[in-house]
């Protein structure tokens, strides 16, 4: 399966998508600020990002703008994990650079076909 980053600061989010990921096959790097995810991407290549946009240090926000500005991580897909879920923030997200944008609370079968669409691999 695919090697993912998950950055995430709130530890039963990333306990529980990190563990159920990995039931699916799935290899998951943690980060648990922006700071740390941007240089976490650049050293790991994950093949998709699951980018909190609340985060300590760096938000992520920034983090998806510093990512795509940067040539060696710009391909990599960034799925928003967000509680902001009102008007107007998926297009927030999505003007960041992020490719698609999932609310919280997270939907696991959601996110799997959000994970699958990044990769190509939606069936």
């Amino acid at each position: 399966m695919a090697k993912l980053l998950l950055v995430e600061d709130t530890e039963e989010i990333w306990d529980f998508l990190s563990r159920r990921l990995q039931r699916r096959g799935h290899e998951v790097v943690l980060a648990h600020d922006g700071q740390e995810g941007v240089s976490t991407a650049r050293e790991a290549r994950p093949e998709v990002i699951l980018l909190d946009m609340n985060l300590p240090v760096m938000d992520g926000w920034t983090a998806a703008r510093t990512l795509k500005d940067d040539p060696a991580t710009r391909a990599i897909p960034i799925i928003a994990l967000t509680a902001h879920a009102l008007a107007g923030d998926r297009e927030k997200a999505l003007a960041a650079g992020c490719d698609d944008y999932h609310p919280k609370p997270v939907d696991f079968s959601k996110l799997l076909a959000q994970i699958d669409a990044a990769l190509g691999t939606a069936s």
